[in-house]
């Protein structure tokens, strides 16, 4: 038997599953951080790795970890009607929670007790325990002639984006106030169209959380409309 402790966790803007990309790189503007924790906090444990573009993450899905597994899964941008087995996917729900992505080293910070680890092209819910960092290698880990056919590059919606004026109003104060480009972030975001493939009702209003905003928002054919953007607050 094999047991695991985090070495750290990441601090994303990412509040809840529903709105995360469903793959890393597709959202460049939002930045997160992985907290190293003691005793891995020491700065020899990350000598080296400024030469780093690029890092490849292990992680534990733990939002779904309780969930349980099956051997088969649907996966959304199949429409969720076609089953595979869920080592032909990327499902959250699998044998042993362990997910692996890849993302932007932009810094490297060290404080008292911690080493912070900044990166961009994060898909990382908020809280998420990391168990291992690792170099990625151009050389070895970019396969130009691998292929697999049920796994479709997932499309960018180009419709455009319409911010009522409340919503436009708190992304100007945003950027204003703590220099974070709310705006953009949102438009990539839902320019990955979160919504599962087989949902596309113009008339539903769809909610997520990002940083601690809950943003609202519809898809019709002629745009993709922020209604609102409001504090998100907690459950008494």
């Amino acid at each position: 038997m094999f047991q695991f402790e985090p070495i750290g966790y990441i601090n994303s803007p990412f509040k809840e599953k529903f709105g995360i990309p469903r793959q890393p790189g597709l959202t460049q503007s939002i930045h997160a951080n992985i907290s190293l924790q003691p005793p891995y906090a020491h700065p020899d444990i990350v000598r080296g790795l400024e030469q780093c573009s690029h890092i490849w993450i292990i992680f534990v899905f733990s939002a779904t970890q309780d969930k349980g597994w099956k051997p088969t899964v649907r996966p959304p941008r199949l429409g969720g009607n076609e089953r595979l087995g869920v080592f032909a996917t990327r499902s959250t729900f699998r044998p042993n929670p362990i997910g692996l992505s890849v993302a932007k080293l932009l810094e490297i910070n060290q404080h008292t007790d911690e080493i912070q680890l900044k990166i961009a092209d994060c898909d990382l819910l908020d809280g998420t325990p990391i168990l291992d960092i690792k170099p990625y290698l151009p050389y070895a880990d970019s396969i130009t002639d691998a292929s697999f056919s049920l796994g479709i590059p997932p499309k960018s919606l180009s419709l455009p984006l319409r911010f009522s004026d409340q919503a436009e109003a708190i992304c100007l104060s945003e950027e204003a106030q703590h220099g974070i480009p709310l705006k953009q972030q949102i438009t990539e975001v839902l320019a990955c169209d979160p919504r599962p493939a087989y949902q596309h009702d113009p008339t539903r209003v769809y909610g997520i959380r990002l940083h601690q905003f809950n943003i609202r928002w519809q898809i019709d054919d002629q745009a993709i409309h922020v209604i609102s953007i409001d504090f998100f607050s907690l459950p008494q």
